[in-house]
């Protein structure tokens, strides 16, 4: 210890707590297994660029923030990355030092990148000293604790809840023998005497330890890191306190408990590891900056992307397919999840009067809805919103008949738990493990009947007003860019996933639904739609929709690609022919789209068996939900369609020309985009750090207090794609590329978009996203290229040097 932290006054909680804070956001949120999303697990790090966020996590994790050299070589070597993409990423880079030349560049590709390991805790400088695996036993019984205090229903005896999470852990760590046995004397009475506040308890640990003050972030952010999922689940229950206007300390609390971890093992080993400790201090003091070979990797990652920048363009530019323009028969709107592509793209090659439009799953309504027979209320819109309404299946006249169905719910809850309770799992198996051999035999040759949601209509519950009722339509038909020639028949098509014995079954459904099927928006939507009342004052904003035309709710199920039409909702036996049509249109598109699926789905056998994976109860890869997605654009349709766009695009569809005020603009650019940036960014860090950012492994997969999943019988927790959901057991099926978001607008309204919301600009500025406008033809146009400047490209995203190089 010098004289001057002798002399230098001891940090208070008040100095500590902002920095705690700060940690605390470098962490990405994780949401329940039975609402999952999509997360953006760089989300902390949106002010950084992407080298400097790969000198971060280099401090403070072994997670990589790019793949491998190799990956990059072999992209170089069969000419998927040109000269011209080299050398366009090497004149973007803003970093320092960057290679002289892209011969220099591609020179030093050819060395392999050594990554150091992450900078030692003070449990990982212990066991190196003393030959105990403290980090594995820190994990161990953090993770015993934190999963049954932070359960969701799951375990059979919960526990107690009402206090933070700090004194909940005093009051069991103090009674946990524990580390003590695994050799660290008298934990459990440093615990019973630290104060009772985390703050001072944190402020206590922090003197002790020696941090200054410009060691805190980075030391802080490291300890979070070794926590895994469970410090995200923290992070999430921030996020939705502060959704609501509240305030969350678990994470600076889970924060706090690991400190004191490191601070009881400091004082036990201080004299062995205090050199390299006071190393360990000076190296997290030291600002974070990138070094050669991480900006090298950065400018390789950057290269990859304009390859498939470029490839993007050449789609785009291709000539549109030419069909004689016919009133449409059929509307189907569609959510803009890569999926969709596919499925949108079959349907509209039947017949030249059907159209299909792109837009957010949730259609416009951010529904807490509570289901038919349950007890809870799903938020189905994204994450980033609260709820605008809540709605429930079914009227009054069916109340008595849903209680009763809630009651019969609840005791086969009940039943269930106490067919798996210590004091009778065994018997309860002895006795009637028989009655279980068909459900068994179902499961084992997949001959279990799966079906999507058939809910009684769902309704706002209480009633909306008429004006209101006005206003959210005649918004959502704008959005939507559906304002004039209405077809006789109008899909509101929302999407799900049916599966069997899969955990991550809710992170098939749809993101913007907040990780559930989108059937109950398209379905409050059409609702609206059909009201003449609503219908009346559409008219009076200037949309027309002709009393001929009917609204139906459709759910795409995206495992076996057929859509259930809910035509009950709105019986009209006048569009009973033009139903049965679009049903057949349907089924034909979903088999046009198996068939497309197949060839990328491992072990398919073709169409038909893309559709038995539903059922099938040992299959890890029944769909590659958003696998491969690489573009947003939002365009007229005409724009893409007729174009293969892979099922790797999202598609949504606008008319900026109808869009006055940009208001629309305006919501696509903070709305859906960033909801489709947090799904790319969680397939590109599942992609190249598996094993900090990613799921884990299917086949080991345990479920813990309902909230997530677990690698065999304990320990951190997973969060992130599991790894056959981004690789089919021979190579990645997901490329890791940045979002290329592609919009036909005005780039003055887009930079004046930009200029108003830092958060959003953040991420273009630093190039997590990639901006491009369109012109009137469809063509890349125009590069956003960081601070509010664009620079003119050609149809493929070009500018004049590379399109030079490239020749």
């Amino acid at each position: 210890m010098t004289q001057d932290s002798l002399t230098k006054p001891k940090p208070t909680a008040a100095d500590i707590a902002p920095i705690a804070d700060a940690a605390a956001r470098a962490i990405p949120p994780v949401w329940p297994l039975a609402s999952s999303v999509a997360v953006n697990p760089y989300l902390g790090q949106a002010g950084l660029d992407l080298a400097t966020t790969a000198a971060l996590l280099a401090r403070v994790s072994d997670a990589p923030a790019t793949m491998a050299r190799s990956w990059y070589r072999e992209r170089i070597g069969n000419g998927s990355i040109t000269d011209g993409d080299l050398a366009a990423a090497l004149a973007a880079c803003t970093v320092s030092p960057c290679p002289a030349s892209v011969a220099e560049l591609k020179l030093a590709a050819q060395r392999p990148h050594v990554r150091k390991d992450p900078l030692p805790t003070i449990a990982d400088l212990a066991a190196r000293v003393s030959g105990i695996d403290w980090p594995a036993i820190i994990a161990e019984r953090l993770g015993h604790w934190i999963a049954g205090w932070s359960d969701e229903g799951q375990a059979l005896w919960a526990a107690p809840q009402g206090k933070s999470a700090f004194r909940a852990w005093q009051d069991v760590a103090t009674h946990d023998l524990t580390p003590e046995i695994a050799g660290l004397k008298g934990f459990a009475r440093f615990v019973a005497d630290a104060p009772d506040s985390a703050a001072d308890a944190l402020a206590a640990s922090t003197a002790r330890l020696g941090l200054p003050d410009a060691a805190m972030p980075t030391y802080f952010h490291a300890l979070l890191m070794t926590l895994g999922g469970w410090a995200q689940v923290g992070r999430y229950r921030l996020w939705q306190a502060e959704l609501a206007g509240q305030q969350d300390s678990t994470l600076t609390d889970l924060l706090c408990i690991r400190l004191m971890w490191e601070d009881a093992l400091l004082a036990q080993y201080r004299s062995p590891i205090h050199e390299a400790w006071q190393d360990v201090v000076a190296a997290h003091s030291a600002p974070v900056a990138p070094d050669a070979d991480q900006i090298i990797d950065a400018i390789l990652q950057e290269a990859a992307e304009r390859a498939g920048q470029r490839a993007i363009g050449e789609t785009l530019a291709a000539a549109p397919a030419s069909s004689a323009a016919v009133p449409p028969a059929l509307q189907a709107a569609f959510c803009i999840d890569v999926r969709s592509e596919v499925f949108r793209r079959a349907l509209e090659a039947l017949d030249p009067s059907i159209q299909t439009l792109g837009f957010a799953g949730f259609f416009g309504l951010g529904a807490s809805h509570r289901r038919f027979a349950s007890d809870v209320h799903e938020h189905r819109l994204p994450v980033l919103l609260n709820p605008k309404l809540t709605t429930s299946s079914g009227g009054a006249e069916l109340e008595d008949v849903d209680r009763a169905a809630r009651y019969r719910s609840r005791a086969k809850r009940a039943w269930g738990r106490f067919k798996l309770a210590a004091v009778s799992s065994f018997a309860f198996v002895e006795a009637a493990g028989p009655v279980y051999l068909g459900k068994l035999m179902r499961d084992s040759f997949a001959l279990k009947k799966t079906s999507l949601p058939n809910d009684p209509m769902p309704r706002p519950d209480p009633a909306l007003s008429l004006a209101d009722k006005i206003d959210a339509a005649t918004a959502v038909l704008r959005a939507m860019s559906l304002t004039q020639d209405f077809a006789p028949l109008v899909l509101l098509v929302g999407h799900g996933a049916n599966v069997v014995n899969n955990p991550h079954a809710s992170g098939l459904h749809c993101g913007a639904c907040g990780g559930y099927s989108g059937e109950v928006n398209a379905r409050l939507l059409a609702s609206l739609l059909n009201e003449p009342a609503v219908r009346g004052g559409l008219a009076s904003n200037g949309i027309i929709v002709p009393s001929t035309t009917l609204f139906l709710a459709g759910l795409h199920d995206t495992t076996t690609d057929n859509v259930l039409i809910y035509d009950g909702d709105h019986p009209s036996p006048a569009h009973a022919n033009a139903i049965d049509q679009a049903r057949g249109w349907l089924a034909s598109a979903g088999l046009v789209a198996r068939g497309e699926r197949a060839l990328r789905l491992p072990r398919a056998d073709g169409a038909a068996d893309v559709a038995k994976r539903s059922r099938d109860w040992a299959e890890i890869r029944p769909e590659w939900a958003l696998a491969g997605c690489k573009a947003f654009i939002a365009a007229p349709r005409s724009r893409t369609s007729g174009k293969c766009l892979e099922g790797r695009a999202f598609l949504h569809d606008y008319q900026w020309q109808q869009d006055e005020g940009f208001g629309v603009l305006e919501l696509i650019m903070t709305a859906p985009v960033v909801v489709a940036s947090w799904i790319s960014l969680q397939y590109y860090g599942s992609s190249v750090a598996p094993h900090v950012f990613g799921g884990g492994n299917k086949l080991i997969h345990n479920v813990t207090g309902g909230i997530g999943v677990v690698e065999g019988n304990g320990g951190t927790l997973r969060a992130g794609l599991p790894w056959q959901s981004v690789h089919d057991g021979s190579d990645l099926v997901h490329e890791p590329l940045r979002l290329s978001v592609c919009i036909e607008a005005p780039v003055e309204a887009m930079t004046a978009i930009l200029e108003r919301h830092e958060g959003v600009r953040a991420l273009f500025d630093n190039r997590w996203l990639h901006l491009f406008a369109l012109n009137a033809a469809g063509e890349l146009a125009w590069r956003y290229t960081g601070n509010l400047q664009w620079e003119r490209v050609d149809g493929q995203g070009q500018t004049m040097m590379e399109r030079d190089l490239a020749a």
